[in-house]
């Protein structure tokens, strides 16, 4: 980059300064109080490498060029450059790459697997993030005031427990906060580091990568297990990719270079500069660098950064689960909006009380930040792994990138993702197995969700009747005309929907307006008000509107109405409008389909999920449903 261009790319607007300093309090947080634990955990006296000064520079020097190589080069440099319209995270790569690949091919299957996996590990890492940030920062109190050891528990359990209750009513005011204090935590793990380094500034040696390899080459199958432990320096890379769509890729890249890896960086030397002083220190090197006066400061400034570092993570899991919704992995459930301004902030209760109660779970069960190391390092690496496999479709099939030039970059990166995941499988044992579980359980509901739904539209499609035809005869002989409109929603509009027949069937009326509703889901984050709705006309009042979702949107009957009347001049009196649904009931059978267990999982699954009524946002006084029974 010419110098030219260096100084265009950080003189900023007063906008995009505002928008680094949001991004630096949400984007940042995961990856920002990995200081707390990684480094005590890299001295963990299990890997049984004695302290020694080599080791001391070894594992910094592979803290130091895991940061570069991976968060840098990886995410920051190559894979923010594959955005779905400026969206970011595995769903968005994942929709990306299938518009390159068959339709049902083995390709597509393939990859929307990758990234229906990918994204469900992420639910162990939302879980995970709040238990082993809130509960390291607590921890400080060990250091500061021996006598509260044993409060460390329930203070954790109380913080988590709030953070949960408060999720419903938004974080649109404690936000405007978050930017700030994780500046100023970001410049303390700075000063801190640079306070420990003017001791000691040999320490500055390891960021010769010879120090990492020479640890690896003495220390062999120990230094291998400790790559797990390296790894913790990493957790958070995603979210720079998962949170691009809320601030843009150069407020990110922006933040991240200026202030975010320096601070890191410092911080981490700054540990080891102290490590080379005082070698008992390993036991909690991040609170034992802190001045004794300020210890309890930094207890209470910790245990507000990993509150915001949980945040993010949370609100990540509302908005994955919303994404998953709309691509039909997940059922419907209620959500509700926290922000008149930002469409971004939604909370989901169902989700939001699942995550607390494993929370709660895991910190009950594994006490101590460090037993939750390796269930961490297993959950992210998975995704990573995930991530590069798509990046690399995305560079060959999408960019036509030279395979050669392919090869290269995502075999390196494949490399390094794959030998971080094996030091991590190897502490399955220890923990790892807990996302794993959770994941694993998380992509078979999803994909029993999937299956059954294509199930359920394959029977829909057999038993249907031609939506055109049908309103032709209808019209050639039509039954008593009644005032109002009647909206139909369906999911299909080349057949008639059963809530029609049932009307037809039961009241023996034609509303003298007729229309069929239906919503459909792009693959991509948002769709443009101008492109949403495409409208056709059938004849004697009777028309097929259909309108158009990315699949970071949510659908509202009332939106779509109002965007009707503007764009297309269809007035809706909502008093005078009735809304048709069919209510499905799933009847598991022995057609050909899925198992007799996952056909009655998928009912009840189907059953549970909430009313379209609720979902579409639909008034209540104003709905009409009728019951239809479905064998799949």
């Amino acid at each position: 980059m010419t110098q030219s261009t260096t100084s265009h790319y950080f003189v900023e607007s007063p906008s995009t300064r505002a928008l680094v300093i949001a991004a630096i309090g949400v984007v940042f947080g995961d990856i920002g109080t990995s200081p707390l634990y990684a480094l005590k955990e890299c001295f963990s006296k299990e890997h049984g490498i004695p302290f020694t000064p080599e080791a001391a520079l070894g594992i910094i020097s592979l803290l130091f060029w895991a940061m570069i190589i991976v968060v840098s080069l990886k995410y920051v440099v190559f894979i923010m450059r594959a955005d779905n319209d400026g969206e970011g995270g595995v769903l968005a790569l994942m929709a990306l790459v299938l518009r390159t690949a068959a339709p049902r091919s083995r390709k597509a299957r393939m990859l929307m697997m990758m990234g229906i996996f990918g994204a469900c590990m992420f639910y162990g890492d939302a879980v995970i993030t709040p238990a082993i940030s809130v509960l390291s920062a607590v921890e400080g109190l060990e250091i500061a005031a021996p006598q509260l050891g044993h409060f460390v528990i329930p203070i954790t359990l109380v913080i988590l427990t709030v953070l949960f209750l408060i999720q419903r009513h938004g974080t649109a005011t404690v936000g405007k906060f978050f930017g700030p204090i994780m500046t100023l935590w970001f410049v303390t793990l700075g000063a801190l580091g640079i306070y420990n380094l003017i001791q000691a500034p040999g320490i500055l040696a390891a960021v010769n990568p010879l120090y990492g390899v020479n640890f690896l080459i003495d220390h062999s199958l120990q230094a291998f297990i400790v790559l797990g432990a390296v790894f913790l320096v990493l957790t958070g890379a995603e979210a720079l990719y998962v949170d691009m769509g809320h601030f843009g890729a150069r407020p990110i890249r922006i933040g991240w270079f200026i202030l975010v890896m320096p601070c890191l960086m410092l911080n981490y030397f700054g540990q080891g500069a102290m490590l080379l002083q005082n070698p008992a220190a390993s036991v909690n090197p991040f609170y034992l660098m802190v001045p004794e006066p300020l210890l309890i400061p930094m207890v209470l400034l910790a245990t507000c950064a990993t509150v915001i570092a949980s945040q993010a993570v949370i609100s990540g899991a509302f908005s994955l689960t919303s994404q998953a919704i709309q691509l039909g992995f997940v059922p419907r459930m209620r959500i509700r909006y926290t922000s008149a301004a930002e469409i971004g902030q939604i909370y989901l209760p169902v989700i939001n009380w699942t995550l607390l109660a494993l929370v709660i779970a895991v910190v009950i069960s594994f006490k101590k930040s460090e037993n939750l190391a390796a269930a961490y390092g297993i959950a992210v690496t998975t995704t990573m792994l995930i991530t590069s496999f798509l990046a690399a479709f995305m560079m060959r099939s999408v960019w036509k990138w030279n395979p050669v030039l392919v090869a290269l970059l995502a075999g390196g990166f494949l490399l390094v993702d794959l030998t971080f995941f094996a030091a991590n499988l190897l502490k399955v044992a220890e923990g790892g197995w807990f996302p794993l579980l959770m994941g694993s359980a998380a992509f078979f509901l999803l994909m029993t969700w999937y299956s059954g739904r294509k199930l359920l539209r394959a029977r829909s499609l057999e038993d249907g009747i031609p939506l055109e035809p049908f309103i032709a005869g209808l019209l050639a002989h039509p039954p008593h005309r009644v005032e109002g409109t009647a909206v139909f929603l369906t999911g299909n509009t080349e057949s008639v929907p059963v809530s029609l027949l049932h009307n037809l069937k039961h009241n023996r009326v034609l509303h003298e307006r007729v229309v069929f509703l239906s919503f459909v889901t792009r693959d991509i984050p948002f769709v443009d008000d101008d492109h949403r709705l495409t409208c056709k006309d059938l004849g004697g009042g009777v028309f097929i509107l259909k309108s158009e979702y990315g699949f970071k949107e949510t659908p509202d009957v009332q939106r779509v109405l109002d965007l009707a009347q503007r764009k297309l001049g269809m007035s809706f009196e909502l008093m005078e409008t009735s809304f048709f649904i069919a209510r499905e009931s799933v009847i598991p059978s022995k057609l050909p389909g899925m198992s007799m267990w996952r056909e009655n999982l998928f009912a009840w699954m189907h059953q549970n999920g909430a009313k379209p009524s609720d979902f579409f946002s639909i008034p209540a006084n104003r709905v009409v449903e009728l019951g239809t029974k479905v064998e799949i």
